[in-house]
């Protein structure tokens, strides 16, 4: 038996049709509160997280590269890599992953 006899033999119409709507709502809400809600969080956390980027601060980078700040401007930063001083590369905030914070007691 399929689910659209076990349906009509309950009775069918308006009855079945609010249960059909009530399942979808409940699979559409638990999709939201597994994956949808978790990424917004992780996307809010790391927009933080790129606010307090300030110049001299060491990064890591997606791709797995350590660098130093140089320059901070709106969507784009000029990353220092190694101890080269002519390795400077601008680079999207948006690729950053963790920032280590330089000691400002020195």
């Amino acid at each position: 038996m399929n689910l659209t006899a076990l349906l009509s033999a309950n009775g069918g119409g308006a009855g079945s049709l609010i249960t059909m709507v009530a399942i979808y709502a409940l699979i559409i809400g638990v999709f939201w509160f597994l994956a949808i809600r978790p990424q917004k969080k992780q996307q809010k956390e790391h927009a933080a997280l790129l606010t307090t980027l300030e110049v001299g601060d060491s990064i890591l980078t997606t791709s797995g590269f350590f660098g130093v700040v140089i320059d901070v401007m709106d969507e784009v930063v000029i990353v220092e890599f190694g101890n080269n001083k002519n390795c400077r590369i601008p680079m999207k905030k948006e690729n950053i992953v963790e920032i280590d914070k330089q000691n400002s007691d020195k």
